[in-house]
């Protein structure tokens, strides 16, 4: 160990020499000293258990749990390590290359074989209901339509097809929602049921509202004599009663999975805390609405022999789609841009970390939704240097402490005391913050990611 001598003071006779530390140079290599875990070991390195006996082991604290430690290997060792086994750099990226395929064909298995019961069960079995039916419906009012040449009718047929394609890219989100994280989306693709459902909701607007209020606004300008309308009432009433049944079914769905929650239906709803079924609530109730609104605009010029209601009557559906289109996109807009959790939830979390002794504030706190009753919360935490300190002196034999201090007598000796107690101080801080995440967790089930960085 090198020293200068500085701060040179002259008192009378007598001369004050400091010995001061000189600053390290730390270059490239000194990342030899960092440690990486034996999994990330044999993922980064493609090293079997085997070849990870003979290096040297460390112990240190782990990060996921304060009460057991694990063993950590020096970086350099393993690197050194898995040239001697591969013989060459080139040779471990072939390998890398070649277990990333085999990864890769690995999850594509397992996220058809997740997709299959997601389909069967919860937002997945209720879009799949409301495809099937609202594709028959379809079918048979653009029958009923060319029939009839109904300008009601035809906003019908085009109300269908518009569900029709809206749910089956609802069906695409699901499947899509349901894929785990990657190193390029770490958090997962949970936000796909958002955007497929803003999606539907512009698609509702230009597809369904759009054409039905053209074809209204053209059979006002133009109206023309229609046909008989039996088989479109016959066709309609078919409709109400499928419709009625896929609303019925997103509907219990709702109600389930509002009660486990602890919400109310409406507040549910309003929250888009499942916005693929929230799409084929509202949908499906527009259907109901607009099939009464059509059968009875058809009814008046039935019974008046004016086809200007039948007219009004393909404008009261388009401005019902536009009204749900309108819902859609603002309450998918709102959960797409992570909006703050309510504040008395942020008050709770915020009042919990606040009393644990070892904190003395917090600052800059966030609580935000990421969506599907996930929240992720953050906040600067200012630690009590003398709890956490004290933390680890409890585990620590006093007398041996006190013994190692007496036995200093050279800065080199003290920067080996300090150097070896301030790691292990540090590690214990670390152990608070585990602490203070796993807690919260534990706590509020719906916090699946906590950030507390340290002040």
């Amino acid at each position: 160990m090198q020293f200068e001598r500085s701060c040179r003071c002259d008192i009378g006779p007598i001369t004050v020499v400091r010995a001061v530390l000189k600053k390290r140079e730390y270059g490239p290599k000194y990342t030899q000293n960092n440690f990486i875990t034996a999994v990330r070991a044999m993922n980064e390195f493609c090293l079997k258990p085997s070849d990870l006996v003979q290096l040297r082991k460390i112990r240190r604290r782990s990060p996921h749990d304060d009460t057991e430690a694990f063993t950590v290997f020096l970086r350099s060792d393993v690197e050194a390590k898995a040239l001697d086994v591969w013989g060459s750099h080139e040779a471990l990226a072939r390998e890398r290359n070649l277990r990333k395929e085999v990864e890769r064909e690995y999850q594509e298995s397992r996220f058809l074989d997740l997709l299959s019961t997601t389909f069967l069960q919860g937002p997945g079995k209720v879009v799949m209901v409301a495809i099937c039916i609202n594709g028959l419906n379809f079918f048979f009012k653009l029958l009923a339509w060319v029939y009839t040449g109904s300008a009601s009718m035809f906003s019908e047929a085009i109300h269908s097809l518009a569900d029709t394609c809206n749910q089956a890219l609802l069906a695409v989100g699901i499947s899509q929602s349901v894929r785990n994280p990657d190193a390029v989306h770490p958090y997962g693709f949970s936000n796909m049921r958002y955007i497929a459902s803003l999606i539907s909701g512009v698609g509702i607007f230009m597809m369904g509202a759009g054409l039905s209020w053209y074809h209204g606004i053209m059979g006002l300008l133009h109206p023309e004599p229609m046909e008989s309308l039996l088989w479109a009432y016959c066709i309609l009433a078919g409709s109400l009663v499928s419709e009625g049944a896929t609303l019925l079914v997103a509907s219990n769905e709702i109600k389930k999975s509002a009660r486990l929650q602890g919400l109310s239906f409406y507040e549910y709803v309003m929250q888009s805390r499942d916005p693929s079924t929230n799409v084929v609530l509202l949908e499906d109730a527009a259907a109901v609405l607009g099939v009464i609104m059509a059968a009875g605009c058809m009814g008046l010029t039935s019974l008046t022999g004016n086809p200007l209601y039948d007219s009004l009557g393909s404008l009261g559906v388009g401005t019902l789609l536009g009204a749900v289109s309108a819902f859609l996109i603002y309450t998918n807009t709102e959960a797409l841009l992570a909006p703050s959790i309510q504040a008395e939830h942020v008050q709770k979390l915020t009042e919990f970390l606040e009393n644990d002794p070892a904190v003395r504030a917090i600052h800059d706190v966030k609580a935000t939704d990421m969506g599907l009753s996930k929240v992720r919360f953050k906040a600067e935490v200012d630690f009590d240097g003398r709890v956490v300190t004290r933390s680890y002196l409890e585990k620590q034999d006093i007398d041996q402490i006190l013994n190692d201090i007496q036995q200093v007598k050279t800065p080199e000796e003290l920067e080996n005391f300090m150097l070896k107690h301030g790691e292990n101080i540090i590690d214990t801080l670390g152990a608070e913050v585990d602490r203070l995440e796993k807690e919260l967790k534990q706590r509020n089930p719906e916090v699946r990611h906590v950030d507390l960085e340290i002040l």
